[in-house]
């Protein structure tokens, strides 16, 4: 088949090695253009960009969707990662096999932007990816293949996106070969549930919830947009958490260093362990050199 791979972030880039070790054509790579970055806002180029400019793949940066038309109508297949950008129902029908996505999560639920996310937020211990082919609705399309995981209590969004992103290729796979013979998606069964794009003040902490509502907020916003409280008027990223197992009263939100240890108060006299942070204007630092570095007063309290 004559594929092209729509996507713009890192988790894309396991499915593209893979596809030059198969006897497929990569023909090209569609990505976002580049975009102002950083704290100069200098053009930078996706990292699929980067990939593709790497290995001599053909990469095209559309700025409209329609720019696409005459791209995809030479190509059999499109597969997309996190690519970004919504497509018209008349453009996903231009290759011979349409456009298929990769998604992290077990469809229909968490629907959207941020499935990876939503599902640490929620606590879930079971996801996966799902290759479903593209329509016009959200996410709604019909299902090729699906590939449950257990959650392991110590991910954080950083470390789901790495183990979803190093099964796409299995998936991507199985789902190819589902297509050469003849096999057709099935539509989606069961409840669906939404997965929306995080606000940064979806991100910030409420030490009024409970030590399971806290840390997985921790787990599910790191790396982006971060979970983050006030500390002196400023704010404070808390990059990584747990729970803590120790005979200590804390109000929510109030701080606490003991043992070389940082303890943050939450509800029901929960305690949680702060591990890891970001102060204002800083780079992530463990909690103790935070704490150590700050002279933390008795009593003070995140906001």
């Amino acid at each position: 088949m004559r594929i092209g791979v729509a996507a713009t972030p890192q988790v894309a880039i396991p499915t593209l090695d893979w596809l030059l070790t198969t006897s497929h054509e990569l023909a090209m790579v569609i990505t976002q253009p580049d975009r102002p970055a950083g704290r100069g806002r200098e053009l930078t180029e996706s990292p699929v960009s980067a990939w593709a400019r790497s290995h001599s793949i053909n990469c095209v940066k559309p700025l409209v969707p329609s720019e696409l038309v005459d791209v995809v109508s030479e190509l059999d297949l499109v597969l997309t990662i996190g690519y970004g950008v919504i497509l018209p129902e008349e453009i996903l029908k231009l290759p011979r096999f349409g456009f298929l996505n990769l998604h992290f999560s077990l469809l229909p639920a968490y629907r959207g932007a941020a499935p990876v996310q939503r599902a640490l937020e929620n606590g879930e211990v079971i996801s996966g990816l799902t290759v479903f082919q593209l329509d016009k609705g959200m996410d709604t399309g019909p299902l090729f293949t699906q590939i449950p995981i257990a959650i392991e209590s110590a991910w954080r969004s950083v470390e789901m996106l790495e183990r979803l992103a190093s099964m796409g290729p299995e998936a991507m796979a199985q789902t190819i070969d589902k297509i050469e013979q003849g096999i057709k998606p099935e539509p989606q069964q069961g409840s669906a549930s939404i997965a929306p794009k995080i606000s940064k003040e979806q991100a910030k902490i409420d030490w009024s919830n409970s030590a399971h509502v806290v840390v997985n907020k921790i787990r599910a916003f790191y790396p982006a947009p971060c979970a983050w409280s006030l500390w002196r008027e400023n704010p404070i990223k808390i990059t990584q958490a747990s729970m803590a197992q120790i005979d200590m009263k804390l109000k929510p939100g109030q701080i606490q260093c003991q043992e070389n240890r940082v303890f943050v108060g939450v509800a029901l006299n929960g305690v949680i362990e702060l591990e890891s942070v970001i102060p204002a204007g800083k780079s992530e630092m463990p909690a103790t050199d935070w704490a150590r570095g700050a002279h933390l007063l008795g009593g003070e309290n995140f906001g």
